[in-house]
């Protein structure tokens, strides 16, 4: 994996660049983003202590999650696939822990096996909504296990299978990357179609349809449009039913410790346990 096979993914219509809209939001962010994205955060990991233990982040993103495990005393590995990513990940680490030795970014592809190997083994692995965007799912799940030491913590959000529904999201998605005619049909359609949507939903329940975008912020520290646009350009993408995850971690020896599934087109969300 090197940035030119990156770019010409993208130039083949074969990926979105959640990057680049992830170094958008990192503009918009300030300490209320952080702390509601903590919240969130701990809404997730729960009981579990972080303070001096080992933490992998699959997929770093917008460098959110992996700022916030650092926040909890983590020692933190990041690791992303997608440069713009990777920078936006190191944007927040040098505006708050710019001298700490105990946080590492890297650019790094979970489908590389001889990069997964070179990585060691970590308390905690955290791959949030990520690798159903490979492009190998099971392959990336497969090579992400590896990583949890004996009696480590797995935290895993994979998108859930809605059957025909989530072939139409699919070809939407594969529609927006496609090149700019493509991206620009797809925010024409759909943007007015969940803004609408949401405004006429909060008047039948007589909430201010203004507020939510407000409010959204407290889901993870994101902004509403900048989800917008990871869901709609979110390729490649695929999905899986809560017990084909269940019954991959039981085969490779993990117990699951909380699951919270959807009947959604969201992510089923699980944390699972290696057992020693």
């Amino acid at each position: 994996m090197n940035h030119s096979d990156f770019e010409n993914e993208i130039k083949l219509g074969q990926r979105f660049e959640f990057g680049k809209n992830w170094s958008s939001f990192l503009n918009t962010v300030n300490e209320d983003n952080i702390n509601n994205a903590q919240i969130s955060f701990l809404k997730v990991v729960g009981e579990y202590q972080l303070n001096g233990k080992s933490f992998l982040d699959i997929g770093s993103g917008s460098g959110l999650s992996s700022l916030v495990a650092k926040r909890l005393g983590a020692n933190v590995f990041s690791f992303d696939y997608d440069p713009n990513s990777v920078n936006s990940t190191k944007i927040l680490k040098e505006r708050y822990y710019s001298n700490d030795s105990n946080w590492t970014i890297e650019q790094g592809s979970i489908l590389d096996k001889n990069y997964v190997e070179k990585l060691g083994k970590f308390d905690f692995v955290y791959s949030w909504g990520v690798l159903h965007h490979t492009g190998d799912m099971w392959n990336a799940i497969e090579n992400a296990q590896l990583l949890v030491n004996n009696g480590g913590l797995f935290f895993i959000a994979i998108y859930n299978d809605q059957g025909f529904k989530s072939q139409i999201w699919k070809m939407v998605k594969r529609i927006y990357c496609s090149g700019y005619l493509g991206k620009l049909f797809v925010k024409l359609v759909f943007i007015p179609y969940f803004s609408i949507g949401y405004f006429l939903s909060d008047l039948i329940k007589l909430r201010n349809p203004f507020s939510r975008y407000s409010i959204y912020k407290e889901k993870r520290g994101m902004s509403i449009y900048h989800d917008w646009i990871d869901w709609l350009g979110g390729y490649p993408f695929e999905v899986a039913k809560p017990e084909e995850i269940n019954s991959f971690f039981d085969k490779k020896g993990f117990s699951l410790k909380k699951i919270i599934a959807t009947k959604r087109l969201g992510c089923n969300e699980f944390i699972f346990s290696k057992n020693n």
